[in-house]
C-alpha cells in the first residue's frame, strides 16, 4: 500500500524523524522494538534474516528497485525534500525500512551451535566449518557504533563464525551499524552477554582458547600463536582496550607486530576496525 506523504512532521513517520539524536533513536527503538535498515541492499539482507517490515519510507526514484520486498507493506511515498527534512541527512541509497526485532538468541546457544541466532543472507542458518562456531570474536565495551558495524562486515568477510558482546558494547542494529556493515548484522550469528565479569567462562567451558589482542610488545605475535580447535579472539574498547580483568582471563595475550619505524613515530597499535581485519585473516588462517 503506497500512501504519499507531502509533510515531514507527518506522524505516520514517527519511526523514521530525528535520526540524528542517538539518545532518542535508543530509546525509542528500545521502547518499539524496531531499528532501521537503510538501502534496497541491506533491507533484503534484513527481510532475508527474517525481520518483519513494519513500513517503508522511499522516494519515487527508489520504488520499482524495492517492489518485490514491499508487496503487501506500507509505503511511505515522499519526495526528496521531504525526506531529507524527515531524517535530516540525504539518504543516498534512496530508501528507509523500518523493521522489527527477532528474539535474541543467547551466547550459549549461539557459540554451541544450537541455533544460529541470524541467518545468511540467502536464508540458510550459518554454522561453523565442523557443524558449530569454531572462530569467533568476542567485543568488550566498544560504544562507537560505525566500528562495531564495521568489525561484523570484517568477520563475515574474513570468515568468523560468530561475535559475542559485552554488555555495553554498541547495538548491532543501531541504523549506522547496520549501515556500516552493509548489512553484514544479519549474515554472522552474534549475542550479547548478560554478565560482564565472568561471560567469559560460560565461552571458555565450550573449549574456546582465549586470546586477547593487545598493543603489549611482550605479547606473542598473532601469526605465531597455535590456535585450537576453537579459538576466541577478544577485542577491547576504542580507547582503553581490554580490561585488566579479561587480560587476566585470556589464555595467551597476542598482539600485531609494528615496524620499527612504526614504534619511532610513537605509533604502538592500529584502530580497534583495522587491528580487528588483521586478527581475523590471522584467526582463519
Amino acid at each position: 500500500m503506497v500512501i504519499p506523504v507531502e509533510d515531514a512532521a507527518d506522524p505516520r513517520l514517527a519511526d523514521y524523524t530525528r535520526l540524528r539524536d542517538v539518545d532518542l533513536r535508543k530509546s525509542l527503538e528500545g521502547e518499539r522494538g524496531l531499528f532501521l535498515a537503510e538501502g534496497e541492499k541491506v533491507i533484503r539482507r534484513a527481510v532475508a534474516a527474517g525481520h518483519p517490515v513494519r513500513s517503508v519510507l522511499t522516494t519515487a526514484k527508489w520504488l520499482g528497485h524495492l517492489a518485490d520486498v514491499i508487496e503487501g507493506v506500507t509505503v511511505y511515498l515522499v519526495s526528496d525534500e521531504v525526506m531529507e527534512g524527515i531524517t535530516g541527512f540525504q539518504v543516498h541509497r534512496g530508501a528507509l525500512a523500518s523493521m522489527e526485532r527477532l528474539t535474541p538468541p543467547s551466547v550459549s546457544d549461539v557459540i554451541s551451535g544450537r541455533i544460529s541466532g541470524r541467518v545468511a543472507a540467502g536464508g540458510t542458518p550459518r554454522e561453523g566449518s565442523r557443524g558449530r562456531p569454531r572462530r569467533i570474536v568476542v567485543l568488550e565495551d566498544l560504544v562507537d557504533h560505525g566500528n562495531v558495524g564495521a568489525i561484523f562486515r570484517c568477520a563475515a568477510a574474513l570468515g568468523v563464525d560468530a561475535l559475542v558482546l559485552s554488555p555495553r558494547c554498541a547495538d548491532p542494529l543501531y541504523r549506522r551499524s547496520v549501515k556500516v556493515s552493509m548489512g553484514a548484522v544479519f549474515a554472522i550469528p552474534y549475542a550479547r552477554m548478560e554478565d560482564w565479569h565472568d561471560g567469559l567462562a560460560e565461552i571458555r567451558a565450550e573449549g574456546f582458547q582465549l586470546l586477547a589482542l593487545t598493543p603489549d610488545r611482550a605479547a606473542v605475535p598473532m601469526d605465531d600463536v597455535v590456535l585450537g580447535d576453537r579459538v576466541a579472539l577478544m577485542l577491547g574498547s576504542e580507547g582503553d582496550g581490554l580490561s585488566s580483568h579479561w587480560l587476566h582471563e585470556a589464555d595467551h595475550p597476542v598482539r600485531i607486530p609494528m615496524s620499527e619505524t612504526a614504534m619511532d613515530l610513537g605509533v604502538d597499535s592500529l584502530n580497534v576496525v583495522a587491528a580487528a581485519a588483521i586478527a581475523c585473516h590471522s584467526l582463519v588462517r
